[in-house]
């Protein structure tokens, strides 16, 4: 992944909550690879706060820098008032596999259209300030194919660089499938060449 395109995720679930004018905005965040998982957590957050008002929401889910899944919803809030500005906060700080709630209970004193867009940007802002974040690791897939006598040497390989083996067979050779950093591939591909005399064959899964 280049340093252009790096960007963070959640790394944990939150909610906090603030008052303004009587009314209550709790802000929840989760994490969300795509966009089913995004929905998912929407629901999961209406099933918790049945009786509120709205459930104003925004996601990125994946890369921030990808377009193609976001979302948002005023959630009968005036248009314009709460998920459109909400999804610009989190598009601005590059989150990505991103989706967050603002529950509101309203207390009966109206607060205005930009009453309503600053109330719903602070309680984004407020939660993103205590929002444990992660880098995003990417993960490639390889099937490394090895004679029998490397195979103990090309374990200790593969502990030693962080490589997760995720299945292995035996058939003619051993045949392992592993899982590691997109940006480790080019050096484990020639680790493994000269490791094993260019005897292991290694092929990237879904490339």
């Amino acid at each position: 992944m280049s340093q252009d395109n790096a960007f963070q995720v959640p790394a944990g679930n939150i909610s906090i909550e603030q008052e303004i004018k009587r009314s209550r905005f709790i802000t929840s965040i989760g994490r969300a690879p795509d966009k089913q998982q995004a929905i998912a957590f929407i629901g999961r957050i209406r099933s918790t706060y049945p009786d509120a008002n709205h459930h104003c929401w925004a996601y990125v889910a994946g890369n921030p820098f990808d377009t193609v899944q976001i979302g948002m919803s005023d959630d009968g809030e005036p248009q314009g008032t709460a998920g459109k500005p909400m999804l610009s906060i989190l598009q601005h700080r590059k989150i990505g596999e991103i989706v967050v709630v603002v529950t509101r209970y309203f207390g009966g004193i109206k607060l205005g259209t930009g009453g309503l867009v600053r109330a719903y940007s602070s309680s984004v802002q407020m939660a993103l300030q205590t929002l444990p974040l992660a880098e995003f690791v990417a993960l490639a897939a390889a099937q490394i194919t090895l004679p029998y006598p490397y195979e103990d040497r090309i374990r200790r390989l593969l502990e030693k660089m962080q490589v997760t083996i995720k299945d292995v067979t035996y058939q003619d050779c051993a045949v392992l499938l592993v899982e590691f950093p997109v940006t480790m591939g080019i050096e484990l591909e020639r680790q493994l060449g000269d490791q094993t005399k260019g005897e292991a064959q290694y092929i990237l899964i879904g490339n």
